[in-house]
């Protein structure tokens, strides 16, 4: 229907029209005065005349159904707040003409009512009883800040008792942090989640998938075992065909010996199927040649998962290192293991397996060394293996396909007694255990010595490091061994040399330095996006310090700056982003190295 104004209405308005002209002609001849009002509560008061509008009924032009009641909305305010609104209402679909839209038992009605007084208001209370409910809706229709202020409530609630159902929910609506959290509770709280009815009604792959991961937190390896046992014995029937996976997922070689032959060789669920029982044969083989020390064992089933590692302290009196020291996590103690048979500084340290490898370095007159000490950390006793083609020192090393790696580093300069360092080199050399080999690969892009190296996701990392001009080098670089071609995938956030670095996961954290700011600082790079993030800074200022991952924590030791020392040994959360002093060094100890190996249980 059209409206028409009455001739005398008209008139006044025609003589408002020529009187505005006048006075736009008036004032262009002059310079023009500007002044913008902006009323800083007008959209509120705006939203509260709609609501009031709503709670009238006046204007409405569309009825929400929930369940047993009706809503009636505006479509403008629905289509400018939600995007599924939106293209409901103009996508030319049958709602787009209908006055009326029933989402039936697919939303509460309360939750619903909570959502329009968002719209309405811009205000919502969320709560443990509402919060959960009120993402999947909010996700539902689109209303991603409603979604996303749940998953932030979400993630500061998230505990123990809750942290599977959150990993269900976050993973079925897209929520990205809180997946991550709920991962690392999970994780870090196996004992006690595995033993729940929401276990036990995980779908298949989510179990698989938490099973298998390297960063499940227990001590006893029974406990996957059982865990497994208890998820297919839930529903049998369905879910007995999934045992030869689930039983891939545990570390069955890790298994005392007792109870692998005792408990699951003898079980009839595993003797019932064929490709079972191959599983638990070739553990019991694998547990055997770890017994006997006979020979290297690669076995995905014999491969301890990261908390089921032992760390260990490298250091000395003097930056001259000749003890090796065990961290007793649980009773937060360094303790002193072994001698050295060579002291040595400068040097570099990487675990294989359940071994230690140190690698070059100076002796005590200075001279720089090829050899490769080797500590068992099993049978708890060192030997020798081949010297590298080169004498170096001031090197990374690294560990990638059971393979070690030496990267970089200074060697002695030519004619020099006592040894001087020569410039950065860019050579490096691959360590073959099992062959006692050392061969020479790709070499550098650009010559390093004290960068930080590690291996994640078959690749080798070096960060930073004094480069051959003896500037700090603020690169990336990274070794394809399947290339064997070294590239410069992305920059240091800043130029960095006496930096350590430590791999959870897929990312990789960089910490300390020497300089005032890089000294503090700490991020994670990511090795699929090669993106860098700044995380919490450090408990104290730190270069040449130690890092090592174990479980879902990095910890951190050693170093100093100007003349003061780093006497704790520090833990970084990831979930929570923030550190904590673990313990106390000893005064007397001087860390120069710090690795973490696999921790076999002989029994």
């Amino acid at each position: 229907m059209r409206f028409f104004l009455s001739s005398r209405f008209q008139d006044s308005m025609k003589m408002s029209v020529c009187v505005h002209e006048n006075r736009k002609s008036r004032a262009s001849t002059g310079s023009m005065n500007i002044y913008l009002f902006h009323k800083s509560s007008y959209a509120d008061s705006v939203l509260m005349h709609l609501n009031s509008l709503r709670q009238q009924r006046l204007f409405t032009d569309v009825l929400l159904h929930a369940g047993s009641r009706s809503f009636p909305c505006h479509r403008a305010v629905l289509a400018a707040c939600s995007r599924y609104f939106e293209a409901m209402f103009s996508g030319g679909l049958r709602e787009s003409q209908a006055s009326e839209v029933d989402f039936r038992d697919s939303i509460h009605p309360e939750v619903l009512e909570l959502l329009l007084d968002y719209a309405y208001s811009s205000r919502v209370v969320i709560n443990e009883e509402n919060a959960e409910s009120l993402l999947e809706a909010g996700d539902m229709l689109e209303f991603q800040d409603i979604r996303d202020a749940c998953a932030e409530f979400l993630e500061r609630n998230l505990h123990p008792s809750n942290c599977l159902g959150m990993l269900l929910l976050s993973d079925a609506h897209q929520c990205t942090k809180l997946s991550e959290l709920s991962w690392g509770m999970c994780l870090s709280n196996f004992p006690a989640i595995c033993k729940t009815e929401d276990f036990l009604q995980l779908p298949k792959d989510m179990v698989v998938q938490l099973l298998s991961h390297e960063e499940l937190e227990t001590e006893d390896e029974r406990l996957v075992y059982e865990a497994a046992l208890n998820w297919i014995n839930y529903d049998l029937e369905k879910r007995h065909c999934h045992l030869p996976e689930l039983l891939r997922t545990v570390r069955l070689a890790l298994l005392p010996a007792i109870f692998l032959m005792e408990n699951v060789s003898t079980e009839e669920l595993i003797n019932a199927q064929a490709k079972s029982k191959e599983l638990v044969d070739e553990a019991i083989r694998c547990k055997l040649k770890i017994l006997q020390n006979d020979g290297v064992v690669n076995s995905p089933c014999a491969r301890p998962r990261k908390t089921s590692h032992a760390l260990f302290l490298l250091g000395g009196q003097t930056f001259m290192c000749d003890k090796l020291y065990l961290v007793d996590q649980k009773a937060k103690e360094i303790i002193p293991k072994a001698d050295i048979p060579s002291p040595r500084k400068e040097f570099s340290a990487c675990a294989i397996g359940c071994k230690v490898y140190i690698t070059g370095g100076r002796g005590s007159e200075n001279g720089v060394s090829k050899d490769v000490w080797v500590y068992d950390t099993v049978h708890e006793e060192w030997s020798k293996a081949a010297p590298m083609l080169i004498a170096r020192f001031g090197h990374g090393s690294a560990e990638l396909k059971h393979c070690l790696y030496v990267v970089g580093g200074h060697t002695a300069a030519t004619g020099c007694l006592p040894a001087s360092p020569s410039v950065s080199l860019k050579q490096v050399e691959q360590f073959d255990p099992v062959a006692n080999k050392w061969t020479m690969v790709a070499p550098l892009r650009e010559g390093v010595s004290n960068a930080a190296v590690v291996s994640v996701k078959l690749k080798l990392f070096a960060f930073g490091g004094t480069s051959v001009t003896h500037d700090k080098l603020p690169k990336v670089q990274c070794y394809d061994p399947q290339e064997n071609r070294w590239t410069v995938p992305a920059s240091c956030p800043q130029p960095w040399r006496y930096t350590a670095a430590a791999v959870l996961g897929n990312q990789i954290f960089v910490m300390g330095g020497d300089t005032e700011f890089s000294a503090c600082s700490a991020y994670k790079f990511s090795s699929e996006s090669y993106q860098w993030t700044k995380v919490g800074d450090v408990t104290a200022k730190r270069m040449s310090c130690q890092a090592v991952a174990s479980g879902n924590k990095l910890y951190v030791v050693g170093g100093y700056f100007g003349t003061q020392r780093c006497k704790t040994l520090d833990c970084y959360d990831p979930t929570l982003d923030a550190w904590n002093s673990i313990t106390t060094v000893p005064y007397s100890l001087i860390p120069t190295a710090f690795v973490s190996t696999w921790k076999h249980l002989p029994a």
